[in-house]
């Protein structure tokens, strides 16, 4: 089963530029080196050849990947400035006065930006517990090791890349 895939427009418009381009740039130039090395003889001894099939096999699964998360993409974010829900910047604070802010989405939600943020899952645990929350709210979840953890919403607000 798969699972939904959560991007912003800039980021769904990313990947599907790179899967086109590796479906018709680099899978036709990694075929036509995989034809010119099998044209120099002997393939068991032909290291051009073992090392492009390698690039071609790597290309395939990027390819596969792509059409998979595109195909399961949810294009959208938050737009509601003031309730947690995917495309939502949370900051949340520990019981031991601990602070974290992280996205509500998918790594790939972040498109090409360089941002250094961490993402979690609207099914993971924590993204979970303060979905449809607002700040000031106070939630728990449950740790994987069956520990409570207890969390305090500081701030939402529109993640903007």
């Amino acid at each position: 089963m798969s699972e939904t895939v959560w991007l912003t427009r800039e980021a769904f418009d990313a990947l599907a530029t790179e899967l086109d381009n590796l479906k018709t740039v680099a899978r036709p130039a990694i075929s036509a080196k995989i034809a010119a090395a099998r044209s120099e003889g002997d393939l068991s001894e032909n290291g051009g050849y073992h090392a492009a099939r390698e690039e071609q096999g790597l290309i395939e699964g990027r390819i596969s990947q792509l059409e998979a998360m595109l195909r399961d993409a949810q294009v959208g974010a938050a737009t509601n400035t003031d309730q947690a829900s995917v495309g939502s910047k949370v900051t949340v604070k520990y019981d031991a006065d601990d602070t974290e802010t992280f996205l509500i989405g998918s790594r790939e939600m972040l498109g090409v930006s360089d941002i250094e943020l961490p993402v979690y899952s609207p099914q993971s645990r924590l993204g979970e517990a303060v979905l449809g929350h607002h700040a000031g709210d106070k939630v728990e979840y449950t740790a994987p090791n069956g520990r409570t953890i207890h969390v305090d919403v500081i701030s939402v607000e529109v993640f903007q890349a």
